[in-house]
């Protein structure tokens, strides 16, 4: 009698979690085993650095609801260490071997650490990423330091600084390029969402680095800065972005890399020859694939909802049930800073115009549409969330850029800008 096959999931966050379900909804019915580096079941993260933050509910109340049986073997608290594709198995880094006939990569990304150690270790001075991440951040908020220094301008930088003035924390942000999420919207968008952050009480440094950590009896004193700036301050907040979890991978002969895990337009994970396996999908974070809305460009993306989507993809595909076309769902974003609802569709990335198309910058909403060659590739709004639909629409298709026709609220003459990429 030939042995029940083995599906093993790899990384138990919210992609993980939906594979694993879309796995069983399609019809497999074998052993299913879940591996996570976290002791916690998987858990819902955008409400970490707002919600929880904020002391409205415990890092607990995160965990994700799941329509899973409980004839899932949950193995928790232990990374993956290596994959062995020719025995078909992945050794965990507690020495144990698990077997598997269908791999699903899911093992996401982990916060980008200070560069110096020794810094990094002291007192006051966090990462958020992970539910202990904000539960330990929460209660140093609670405690009322007398500054918090935020380190990056990008969404989970911006995020936690409005957060603290939501507090009556005093706060300073620094960030490196000319705007706070200059990097993934541009100049000028940045600039808007910079002086509504600056408005709100948030003490923008931008154009300047913090070059060290100093510390007294092991505790957090002040930040020293390139420009020759020091920040004291309590509490430094570390958001310098993601780094993808693929040195596990290391020796497998795949195609992956610090970028992420190459996929094919199917969802299978490519070898090091360019060839997909068959066995093995990956999906979140750590997926890397061709997007067809955007000339088959390979793309990483950290978003929740392409989390969600492309697992179900992927769970799809490992099951034997492959979907009908290759995955490529519009990407959509969202980000609550304080009062301010950030939401997205599309890729900015290759914009070389942006214009306001609907509302006015001047009174904090408006919506941002990104074209490229002549195309609409993205659309962002700022707390205005009931035009970004139809913005979708003219991104998922690629109407022309910049829109054509009338609209409710648009501009008259709509201008166009730089958008001001570094």
């Amino acid at each position: 009698m030939a042995r029940p096959e083995h599906a093993l999931v790899i990384g138990a966050g919210l992609a993980g979690l939906r594979g694993a379900e879309a796995l069983r909804e399609a019809g497999f019915s074998g052993s299913l085993t879940i591996v996570g580096a976290e002791p916690h079941l998987p858990y819902d993260r955008p409400p970490l650095s707002k919600h929880v933050l904020a002391g409205a509910i415990p890092a607990h109340a995160t965990t994700l609801p799941h329509g899973l049986d409980a004839d899932v073997d949950w193995q928790l608290g232990t990374a993956a260490a290596s994959l062995d594709r020719q025995a078909g198995r992945v050794l965990l880094a507690d020495g144990r071997a698990l077997p598997y006939d269908r791999l699903l990569i899911a093992t996401g990304t982990r916060a980008r650490s200070w560069p110096n150690p020794h810094e990094g270790r002291l007192s006051g001075v966090f990462t958020l990423r992970g539910r202990d991440d904000a539960a330990a951040l929460r209660q140093a908020l609670e405690a009322g330091p007398r500054r918090v220094l935020v380190i990056g301008g990008g969404f989970i930088g911006c995020e936690v600084a409005s957060l603290c003035r939501t507090l009556d924390l005093p706060v300073t942000l620094v960030e490196p390029g000319p705007t706070p999420l200059a990097r993934v919207l541009g100049r000028t968008i940045g600039a808007f969402i910079g002086a509504i952050h600056a408005g709100h009480g948030v003490d923008l440094r931008c154009g300047t680095e913090v070059e060290w950590l100093e510390g007294e009896g092991g505790r957090l004193v002040r930040a020293h800065c390139t420009d020759g700036s020091r920040i004291e301050a309590d509490i430094a907040v570390v958001a310098l972005g993601a780094v993808r979890n693929t040195e596990w991978l290391d020796g497998a002969g795949l195609s992956a890399d610090p970028g992420g895990v190459d996929c094919d337009g199917a969802g299978h994970v490519l070898d090091a020859e360019g060839h997909p396996d068959p066995q093995i999908a990956a999906a979140g974070d750590v997926a890397r694939f061709p997007h067809p809305l955007y000339d088959g460009r390979r793309v990483a993306l950290e978003h929740w909802s392409h989390a969600v989507a492309q697992a179900a993809h992927a769970g799809r595909l490992l099951a034997g049930a492959p979907p009908d076309a290759a995955y490529g769902a519009l990407p959509t974003f969202w980000s609550t800073q304080g009062d301010l609802v950030v939401k997205s569709a599309g890729l900015t990335e290759g914009a070389d115009a942006v214009a306001i198309t609907q509302g006015d910058p001047a009174t904090g909403r408006f919506i941002a549409l990104y074209g490229r060659a002549g195309r609409c590739i993205a659309a962002v709004s700022v707390d205005s969330a009931r035009w970004l639909p139809a913005h979708a629409e003219l991104v998922a298709t690629g109407a022309p850029f910049p829109p054509e026709g009338a609209a409710t609220d648009r501009p008259k003459n709509v201008e166009i800008f730089e958008p001001g990429f570094s």
